[in-house]
């Protein structure tokens, strides 16, 4: 586990080792946990008096939700990015959840994995940012927030490459490897809108005034935040309608393609048809009766027939073409 605290003020940043004398110190408090246990979290919680429902949240990655209790107030969000796939070579959307509680004077951020976006804000603070030593916890977590969603941009970005390379396969290719690509980016968008909703629905309470522990001049931040969700949102349901046509496109061309294979298979059963009628009728070799077909006994009557099969074949083929079927 790695825990770290810090206590800032305008005046001057403070790290601690001992998460309790952190809490203790005059200031803002900064508690910051990560690669953490269910174990260690909860001797974090118990300094802070965090409910074990909160711990048990963070550590076992819930959809991202918002809750308000009496001293703090708890948001839980998740990290989205593409990644390998455990079982396929194709790229999947791996999560890491981010627990975020809100105090009165102190902020306490726990993930059971890596917290790439917050170590960016922790080091802002470490570094003396104004914005940030200034202002109090509701903004340092409005900023590990606002870096989270503001990944999601990137994903987006590269889902709709991935879109639009799609969409150029559709129309040169129908092999099963350009629907499994469909299917893959179906699968990352669903997987992408499980995470974006219920963000926005959290982030939603915060931006209203819903909680105690946001100040009213931070809720415009938290409004900021709502807004980039509900672009996210908007987005993916967009490159969901595209990828729905771009299967729509495959499905017909995969549709045409099966018609002029069925119209190509029925031209050469219609020329056959009658071909076959005359051979049955000339295979019909009864014996020595006046009322025998002359033909049988012709010295060039299978030159003929064959002759006259190939005319009738090539004269279906010269009707078919006319009428554009081949």
């Amino acid at each position: 586990m790695t825990v770290s605290a810090v206590v800032y003020r305008p005046e001057t940043i403070e790290e601690y080792d001992d998460v309790a004398a952190a809490k203790s110190a005059q200031g803002t408090t900064w508690v910051r946990a990560f690669d953490s246990s269910r174990a260690e979290l909860t001797e974090i919680a118990e300094v802070f008096g965090i409910h074990p429902l909160v711990v048990e949240d963070a550590d076992n990655g819930v959809r991202p939700k918002a809750e308000a209790f009496p001293d703090y107030t708890f948001i839980l969000i998740k990290t989205a990015e593409l990644a390998r796939g455990e079982t396929t070579f194709e790229e999947e959307i791996r999560t890491e959840s981010i627990g975020v509680a809100i105090g009165a004077d102190w902020v306490v951020t726990m993930a059971t994995g890596a917290d790439g976006p917050v170590d960016r804000i922790w080091s802002a603070v470490l570094k003396g940012d104004e914005r940030l030593v200034q202002r109090g916890p509701d903004f340092t977590a409005y900023r590990v927030i606002d870096v989270v969603i503001d990944e999601y941009f990137g994903l987006l970005d590269r889902i709709e490459n991935q879109i639009e390379t799609v969409e150029e396969q559709v129309l040169v290719s129908t092999d099963i490897e350009t629907v499994e690509a469909i299917n893959t980016v179906r699968r990352d968008l669903l997987s992408f809108r499980r995470i974006a909703w219920p963000s926005r629905e959290a982030i939603g309470t915060l931006a209203r005034g819903d909680s105690d522990d946001i100040q009213a001049q931070t809720e415009k931040y938290y409004r900021d935040v709502y807004d980039h969700l509900v672009q996210v949102v908007e987005l993916i349901e967009i490159y969901r309608d595209l990828t729905s046509g771009a299967r729509d496109i495959y499905l017909n061309a995969v549709s045409q393609s099966t018609n002029e294979v069925m119209k190509v298979l029925t031209v050469v059963a219609t020329i056959f048809l009658p071909l076959t009628f005359v051979v049955g009728v000339y295979g019909m070799n009864f014996g020595e009766s006046p009322f025998n077909m002359p033909e049988l006994g012709w010295t060039f009557g299978y030159p003929a027939v064959m002759l006259g099969m190939g005319a009738l074949a090539v004269t279906l083929l010269w009707y078919f073409r006319t009428q554009r079927y081949l």
